[in-house]
């Protein structure tokens, strides 16, 4: 007999306490290796399936949205589902729940210890690597049987890896997952969204545009405050903000511009940003944690714990002020019904970059012998048949690749 939950059971209340958040997210950050697309995987499994504080349809709506935005997705989900569960203070604990384990462990690595060199090619992270191609595979399935549920969204999926993996670069996802809406649009028929699926995430419209305002007004007004001032801490900050503020596709498309903001005024040195870039790799969370990296390497008056939580902050903050901003406006628009239609076409196209990006670069980053494929192949098993906690599936796969490569 199934034992999954009957959808009567989805928690409609979209309330709990801060506290709850931080632990669900906690957890998440310590557990989610293997970059944006599997963190999104994993959140799924944790708020949809087991969790249930939204629907498939909901989740896939929002990812679709921080999939438009710039920034790092998978956290700007993250702030969405923790306001929308516990609101401003959700947020914030999704936020430190998720980022703060990377965070934490970067500021230590730029301190110095010596033996954390080898971490990023480590026998134990290359395990955690290879589970996170079962648990990008769990989710690619599950959102495939709710968001591709006729040929037509099928095709688009198709269609939409086989471009992605053409055009593997930010703009080929954007402007896939912008075709995907417009077929949708005029072609795709959708049943109309509940009343229970109308999410209110507690942002007026006026507030949303607030923080909107606000993210432009940062944007222009930190480059010329760091001009005016001359100040080392100023143009940090606005080097750092402006990286999180205006690109899109995750933390690999944004290290070359932190690159060319930090290396040539002689901030940190090339080898020790290409250190901080295999570290951030080898840890859970982000990739954009490599900013409290950068900020506890650099000299004074950065440097150190101060200095690493102010980068840390100036990366995240516009991805928090979008997102927020945004979200009032966009449950309006998704409740009309071309909007629907044009999502309904978005989702299935989401769900053919999600394929592609199972392939490159999870699978082939991960993936190198027959023993990597046995061990993702089983940890899929125990996720998909066995329905096991992914984070006993990610602890066992831990230990048992440390044990192969003894």
């Amino acid at each position: 007999m199934d034992s999954k939950p009957h959808p009567a059971a989805l928690d409609t209340s979209h309330r709990g306490s801060a506290l709850e958040v931080l632990g669900a997210f906690l957890k998440l950050g310590l557990t989610s290796f293997g970059g944006p697309v599997a963190h999104l995987g994993y959140f799924r499994t944790e708020f949809v399936e087991q969790r249930r504080w939204l629907d498939d349809r909901s989740y896939s709506d929002l990812v679709a949205l921080c999939q438009f935005l710039p920034g790092p997705a998978s956290s700007q989900v993250g702030m969405a589902l923790g306001l929308g569960r516990a609101g401003w203070l959700g947020a914030l604990a999704a936020w430190i729940g998720f980022t703060m384990p990377s965070a934490i462990a970067l500021i230590l690595f730029a301190f110095g210890i010596a033996e954390w060199a080898g971490l990023a090619s480590s026998s134990v992270v290359h395990g955690l690597k290879v589970v996170a191609v079962a648990v990008v595979a769990q989710a690619v399935m599950g959102m495939a049987k709710s968001l591709c549920p006729d040929r037509l969204r099928a095709g688009l999926a198709v269609v939409a890896a086989l471009a992605v993996l053409a055009v593997p670069s930010a703009l080929g996802q954007v402007a896939v997952i912008a075709l995907g809406g417009l077929v949708g649009r005029f072609a795709v028929r959708v049943e109309q969204l509940q009343p229970a699926m109308h999410r209110d995430y507690g942002i007026s419209k006026r507030i949303g545009a607030t923080l909107l305002i606000l993210f432009g007004l940062l944007l222009i007004g930190l480059p010329a405050l760091a001009a005016g001032t001359g100040s080392t801490v100023a143009s940090a900050v606005a080097v750092f903000y402006k990286a999180g503020a205006l690109v899109f596709g995750g933390g690999h498309v944004v290290l070359p511009l932190i690159q060319s903001g930090v290396v040539p005024p002689g901030w940190v040195s090339n080898d020790t940003f290409l250190a901080g870039y295999g570290a951030a790799q080898a840890v859970p969370g982000p990739l954009f944690t490599i900013a409290a990296y950068l900020g506890a390497a650099m000299p004074a008056p950065l440097g150190g714990w101060v200095g690493g939580m102010t980068l840390l902050l100036a990366m995240f903050l516009p991805a928090f002020l979008l997102v927020a901003g945004a979200l009032p406006f966009w449950e309006t628009l998704r409740q009309r019904g071309s909007v629907q239609q044009a999502m309904a076409g978005v989702n299935a196209a989401v769900v053919g970059v999600l394929v592609a990006a199972l392939y490159d670069p999870v699978w082939t980053s991960s993936i190198h012998n027959k023993e990597d494929f046995g061990l993702a192949l089983a940890a899929f098993g125990l996720l998909i048949f066995g329905r096991v906690s992914p984070v006993l599936v990610v602890a066992g796969s831990a230990v048992v690749a440390g044990g192969l490569r003894l």
